[in-house]
């Protein structure tokens, strides 16, 4: 039994932070997990530009409403979902991703959730788990499925290692460099073909 672990942004839809910096005009909050790879400090230090800026949810709901799916990401998705099992496995939160998942068919997806002020200010957040991508293979692991995981970024490196199969997808040169042992794909074609081979 396989279950395919995807990350969300820059895999499956453009990063919702770096549309957003565009959208505001706030070019420091284009830092993503590609460049920071401590995600706590990341989210600490874009909740910080947020309230000096007098941004909240409402404003990020507004910039997401207007993304699309990478181009090719709903056809992927639909052919891998009918061959096996799929989650995506991402850090974002419950409040950013529901229009995007409506995009995609509705698949299932696994993240975090925004701490929310009455006046709409986000105040924090709660992670599901500590490590959520990588405790969340090992869990579909304990529980009879062999994994088979796929994104770009350094948070994404736990599970792709942890699985039986892992593939870079999308990702930036320095992270490419620096695990040279990864298959690194660009084209939505080429992963599906290497995730098909993984499950023969």
């Amino acid at each position: 039994m396989y279950t395919v672990c995807l990350d969300m942004e820059g895999v499956l839809v453009p990063e919702i932070w770096i549309a957003f910096a565009e959208a505001s005009g706030i070019p420091e909050l284009k830092r993503t997990t590609r460049d920071e790879p401590d995600y706590d400090k990341l989210m600490r230090w874009r909740l910080d530009i947020l309230n000096q800026h007098g941004l909240g949810l409402k404003e990020i709901q507004e910039t997401i409403a207007k993304i699309d799916p990478l181009p090719g990401a709903k056809k992927f998705l639909d052919a891998l979902r009918a061959e096996t099992q799929v989650i995506i496995l991402s850090d974002t939160f419950e409040q950013f991703a529901k229009p995007l998942m409506e995009k995609l068919g509705w698949p299932t997806i696994f993240c975090n959730t925004l701490e929310v002020a009455g006046d709409g200010r986000i105040t924090g957040y709660r992670m599901r788990c500590p490590q959520s991508k990588l405790t969340t293979v090992k869990a579909l692991q304990s529980a009879g499925f062999d994994t088979i995981a796929a994104g770009d970024s350094f948070n994404d490196l736990g599970m792709i290692r942890a699985s039986k199969a892992g593939f870079l997808f999308k990702s930036t040169d320095k992270i490419k460099a620096d695990n040279p042992d990864l298959a690194a794909y660009e084209e939505f074609d080429d992963l599906l073909a290497a995730i098909r081979a993984a499950l023969d």
